[in-house]
């Protein structure tokens, strides 16, 4: 892959830390790939065969419960990066929860590279506290916030993630925007049943916080007062 200069995430994306020189070397160990909506990447338990840049769309972290459920543990958003560098297994499968496209590589031609240039492994190793932040944000979310607060919560996520997409945003945030995922998905990642997560979001829709044109649109209209009840626990 030889267009790294023209990648819309390239000045976020892990690989930012790297000269000109550098990135096209990564460039060369890279190629790009399309994956289509409910499309697996990578399955959990697996070995790591592969890491990846998200250039666009957004993918979902998934674990199996021992009765065979699916439990969501994350999704990854553009510049995101996904996969195990230095590791032999997957500990969850990523799916698209959109149409999506990555920049892959073999985990061991990124291994290798990586431990030949100290920038891009600091820069991993600021991706992994950055996860690992969230990850107890996540946490503290499930553990004590209310309903209401989490649905505020993941709608102010997603339109923050998706404002920051390309090199030069235009807003930092969206106030118009598909959500990736639907009720059901929402309630997995939210520890909440689809009831719920349906009631709360006419629940905003009513207090004209929110509209809701159909199924996966949403529209912000109030985003202070969506923030103050995200922020509220």
């Amino acid at each position: 892959m030889s267009d790294c200069e023209t990648c819309v995430v390239r000045n976020r994306a892990i690989c930012s830390a790297l000269m000109p020189d550098e990135l096209s070397a990564l460039g060369k160990l890279g190629r790009k790939q399309v994956v289509s909506r409910g499309q697996t990447l990578v399955w959990e338990g697996d070995e790591s065969l592969v890491v990846a840049n998200v250039i666009q769309g957004v993918l979902k972290l998934s674990v199996s419960t021992q009765d065979g459920r699916e439990q969501i543990v994350g999704v990854v958003f553009p510049s995101d990066f996904i996969g195990r560098p230095f590791g032999k297994e997957s500990p969850y499968g990523v799916t698209a929860l959109t149409d999506a496209e990555v920049c892959i590589f073999t985990r061991t031609a990124f291994d290798g590279f990586a431990k030949e240039h100290p920038d891009l492994q600091h820069k991993l190793l600021q991706r992994t506290l950055d996860e690992l932040d969230r990850a107890r944000q996540w946490m503290m979310l499930l553990g004590r916030k209310t309903a209401s607060e989490r649905i505020a919560t993941l709608l102010i996520e997603i339109s923050d993630r998706l404002g920051a997409v390309g090199c030069s945003a235009i807003a930092p945030f969206l106030d118009k925007f598909e959500l990736p995922m639907d009720r059901q998905q929402m309630g997995d990642l939210l520890g909440l049943t689809i009831e719920t997560v349906s009631r709360q979001l006419t629940k905003l829709k009513e207090a004209e916080i929110i509209e809701l044109p159909d199924r996966r649109s949403v529209v912000i209209k109030d985003r202070r007062r969506l923030e103050n009840i995200a922020t509220a626990a």
